[in-house]
């Protein structure tokens, strides 16, 4: 009988990172889908990255995942959010080839030779002992494994809505996945509900767009994958976006549609996403504001299909096309498939551990919606942790977890794991203390050297950025040396609307100033001359990530003081054995809380919502003794 070592249900964004992972890390993976055609089918929004997600789409590359590579040769427009403000918070995105990405996704699994891909629906998860030892299909056979990663998505149940009519299915067109759910419960798991939703589909030919704002992609688009070759990238045709908004009108007619709402009658129990709402939950909860934007995307290049970004709903279908002719530009429109919601099972996180695995059934890892969260970035984060785990036990190599003040990933798996969640998480760049040190941009630099050990990322792309970080520290050296006369300097600076200088002044510390480009700086009469200026200004990769160092010396030298003083709670180990029953000194919520969090730190244990400074002391001096 063919045992796997890991086996994957789902082949969403999570299931392919996390097989893909596991596979390359040596394992013998079974990939589990109901449809194979549907491999990383972008369910809702034909887009990758965006606020914070582009961040963890960079971290997932850096580490050996496989999105960025597909989000990169699928691209129709690519764009880098948020420039006006400080590089923290820069995010790169896509607008995405649905089609193409689903073919990419599967190119890239075909390059997995252990991955072998199963079309089966599964009912049920098979355990002795506490331990996973396979799962049931719905024909009844038994498939052996010694790991199961379970990535469901929104299929656990799934129940769509629009208007009062409900259909069962994960989305549209595709069958629910049930048994599962009941089977986890029978082990002792608690589950509970949420929901999300999509918005309509347009007919492009039927927009007038010639009125409308067009928001094309950047000049010199960044692709997301650090091993994507730039000299032929893009790959595929850009296409621009465009933007309208609804107005008072709009809001009238969705509001005679609310009495049929499954949202506001009742019909639909699961909680949806706090900070994606539908069209109908905006209006009410902003009934202030006169105008919501929406975006008008591009499905494909091959696909007159319109994505109405800003529109999700689940109201009757003839209200929805009815608010959508009095939108600016969609007078004439036609309707392909109307927006609908989905409800779906989850399974509260605080039930997994920072591995991923769940902490009653051994062997068993949760990854994606099923642990609460909304978005395939989030999804593929906690996929590629999961299978990298799965692996890991498998192989008898130690656990892999990434701490907060490493990356987006870790701050993801540490809130859900340490906060757990009723509503969808999704991922700011405000969730993370110290986004400075966490920036998209040197995402390689600091998880890099992870992937390589753990086998996923290549010897010569650890060598490429080893190259790298040797040009960064010898530049910055030069930089806090070399000096620059009032002379050579001050006409640049008169030009650029600063002020002058009265003495040399060394690179760096003009570099810090708001109004001046380092490369600007650089070119210069005279510096370019310089063997090592030159050599800088041909690697923008690594130019850029001196300029950031230059520029913020002062703030990421703060933010590495702060991440020091907090690794002494981080490294105070609590074993999860310890019953926090007896230790009667603590609140009553503190001993409820950590009993049921079973924090792995101290410092873990201290962002438990209702711990307490003192619970979080009692627990140092009883550690201690």
């Amino acid at each position: 009988m063919k045992v796997y070592d890991v086996f994957v249900i789902g082949g969403g964004h999570a299931g392919i990172e996390a097989a893909c992972a596991a596979s390359k890390m040596g394992c013998q993976v079974g990939l589990v889908t109901m449809e194979k055609d549907a491999m990383g089918r972008l369910s809702c929004n034909p887009a990758i990255g965006g606020t914070a997600k582009g961040h963890l789409v960079r971290e997932i590359d850096a580490l050996g995942g496989v999105m960025g590579i597909i989000a990169d040769r699928s691209g129709i427009q690519f764009r880098m959010l948020n420039r006006s403000k400080g590089p923290a918070v820069w995010s790169p995105r896509s607008q995405n080839d649905r089609k193409i990405y689903s073919l990419e996704a599967l190119k890239v699994i075909a390059n997995h030779p252990k991955i072998e891909i199963i079309q089966k629906s599964i009912v049920s998860i098979e355990t002795e002992n506490n331990k996973i030892i396979g799962v049931k299909t719905n024909e009844g056979e038994l498939i052996a494994t010694k790991s199961v990663v379970l990535c469901s998505g929104t299929f656990l149940n799934g129940l769509m809505h629009t208007g009062m009519s409900s259909v069962s299915g994960g989305r549209f067109g595709e069958m629910p996945a049930t048994g599962i759910t009941e089977s986890l419960l029978k082990l002792g798991f608690e589950s509970g509900r949420l929901k999300t939703g999509t918005p309509p589909r347009l007919n492009a030919n039927s927009i007038n767009f010639s009125i409308l704002e067009e928001q094309p992609g950047d000049d010199d688009p960044k692709p997301f994958s650090f091993k994507t070759d730039k000299s032929s990238f893009p790959f595929l045709p850009q296409v621009s976006c465009h933007v309208t908004y609804t107005d008072q009108t709009v809001h009238k007619i969705l509001e005679t549609g609310f009495d049929k709402s499954p949202m506001f009658t009742g019909r639909i129990k699961g909680i949806g996403p706090r900070y994606c709402p539908s069209i109908e939950d905006k209006i009410v909860r902003f009934a202030e504001k006169e105008k919501h934007q929406l975006f008008l995307e591009p499905e494909g290049l091959d696909t007159n299909l319109i994505y109405v970004n800003g529109f999700s709903t689940s109201l009757p279908t003839e209200v929805q096309l009815a608010a959508l002719k009095k939108v600016r530009g969609l007078e004439e429109v036609e309707m392909i498939r109307p927006g609908y919601a989905v409800e779906y099972d989850f399974f509260p996180p605080n039930q997994v551990d920072l591995t991923l695995e769940t902490k009653i059934i051994d062997g068993l890892y949760f990854a994606g919606q099923i642990n609460g969260t909304s978005g395939y970035e989030e999804a593929a984060a906690q996929g590629l942790i999961a299978g990298i785990n799965a692996a890991s036990k498998i192989l008898g190599r130690n656990e892999f977890v990434l701490k907060r003040s490493e990356a987006y990933i870790g701050v993801l798996i540490d809130d859900l794991v340490t906060k757990s969640t009723e509503e969808p998480y999704r991922m700011f760049t405000s969730r993370a203390e110290h986004r400075l040190l966490l920036r998209q941009d040197n995402a390689d630099r600091r998880l890099t050297k992870y992937g390589f050990e753990l086998g996923l990322v290549e010897k010569e792309m650890l060598a490429e950025l080893e190259k790298r970080e040797v040009i960064i520290s010898k530049s910055i050296e030069l930089f806090n040396q070399k000096k620059i006369s009032p002379k050579e300097i001050n006409p640049f600076l008169e030009m650029k609307g600063t002020n002058g200088i009265e003495s040399p002044e060394i690179i760096s510390k003009l570099s810090k100033r708001p109004e001046i480009k380092l490369k600007e700086l650089l070119l210069l009469d005279g510096f370019s001359e310089d063997e090592k200026i030159a050599e800088l200004l041909n690697d923008e990769i690594s130019l850029e990530q001196v300029e950031f160092e230059l520029k913020y010396e002062g703030y990421i030298k703060r933010e590495f003081e702060t991440v020091k003083k907090l690794e002494r709670y981080e490294k105070t180990r609590i074993p999860l054995s310890l019953n926090y029953s007896n230790l009667k000194q603590l609140s009553s919520e503190g001993r409820d809380k950590l009993q049921r969090f079973k924090p792995r730190s101290i410092g873990q244990a201290s962002r438990i919502a209702g711990i307490t400074p003192s619970d979080i002391s009692i627990l140092l001096v009883y550690l201690k003794n």
